[in-house]
């Protein structure tokens, strides 16, 4: 019950839905960057959203399987192969004893998320297996993996009648609602934050109208936006505050920085707004190099949105439980 890392890819590491609870110690949530992904690849295989995924990152991985499981993928489309053939994502596939899982070249997207039926043998630390690779915490000894890496899984497939089970998954119709899929957008929704009116007029105006590039210095805890300056009517100095994934944060410099999924759990600069969390898996998405646009929405939208997703998530669980059941029958 063994994935062995062949190749690890450019940054894989293993997230949950965070850890959540300690930002008053100081301890920020992590988890997935695309938390939808990770959520679709999870209820794909009939696992709970809560257990971990493998987030990849631009570059997937080579992993060698030792026993029978049942894999999905979701998010970015980093080319999956299986033994050389082209992988459906989206989907729950069967891996048997001894198949390879690679990616070739990146075709949109930033992170791919892999899931399997059962999750990984991981140890928690803070009630959460999210990697937190600043203080080496969670995931896989708190790093992001390596070559000849081996991780073990929690269940594996009887291989018997493999071949019956994946006709069988194969005929299952999957309708993912719209908000649970990737639905392409112009601008990032954001909600202005009460230090909105400290900005000048122009900087407010600018904020909404003109058109931001994601810096190279750009990472899970932050994306730093190359743009027009941003700055406050009057400077003056700030005492820190709580931030939180999707957090605009404007240093001296007049750069945005939108905090992400790794945030640093307070923060001393001004904030002009904040992502709407239903935009957070498509920023999450972008790579740098690539544009972005903001438009405001009201922060009673912005709930109707999150509970719209919200609630599509639960119903497609209640949908898949067909997949969960027949793979579950299949589990030694």
């Amino acid at each position: 019950m063994t994935m062995h890392f062949i190749k690890p890819g450019m940054l894989s590491t293993f997230q949950d839905m965070g850890r959540i609870g300690f930002q008053h110690l100081g301890v920020p949530t992590a988890g997935p960057m695309d938390r939808r992904s990770h959520q679709l690849a999870n209820l794909l295989v009939g696992n709970p959203v809560s257990l971990a995924s493998l987030e990849m990152t631009l570059t997937g991985p080579t992993i060698d399987f030792s026993s029978a499981c049942c894999i999905a993928i979701a998010g970015a489309d980093l080319s999956p192969k299986i033994n050389d053939e082209p992988a459906a994502m989206n989907r729950p596939l069967i891996l048997r004893e001894g198949d390879r899982l690679s990616f070739g070249a990146r075709v949109r997207g930033a992170r791919a998320y892999l899931a399997i039926h059962g999750g990984y043998q991981l140890d928690p630390v803070l009630n959460s297996t999210s990697t937190y690779l600043r203080s080496a915490m969670g995931g896989y000894h708190g790093r992001a993996l390596k070559r000849d890496d081996r991780v073990e899984l929690n269940k594996t497939l009887s291989p018997a009648a493999l071949s019956s089970l994946a006709q069988d998954l194969w005929n299952i119709r999957i309708y993912l609602p719209a908000p649970v899929t990737e639905q392409p957008r112009d601008r990032i929704r954001i909600i202005k934050s009460n230090q909105w009116v400290d900005f000048t007029p122009e900087s407010c105006i600018a904020m909404l109208t003109e058109t931001f590039r994601i810096s190279p210095d750009s990472e899970r805890m932050g994306y730093r936006l190359a743009g027009p300056t941003l700055s406050l009517s009057t400077p003056r100095q700030m005492i820190s505050e709580a931030t939180t994934f999707g957090t605009i944060q404007v240093p001296a410099g007049g750069q945005p920085i939108v905090l992400m999924a790794d945030t640093q759990t307070t923060g001393g600069y001004p904030k002009i707004a904040y992502v709407a969390s239903v935009d957070l898996p498509l920023l999450a998405q972008m790579v740098p190099g690539d544009h972005v646009r903001f438009e405001s929405i009201k922060l009673e939208n912005a709930q109707t949105l999150d509970l719209a997703r919200t609630t599509a998530f639960e119903r497609l669980a209640q949908t898949l439980k067909p997949i969960e059941q027949l793979i579950t029958a299949h589990v030694i």
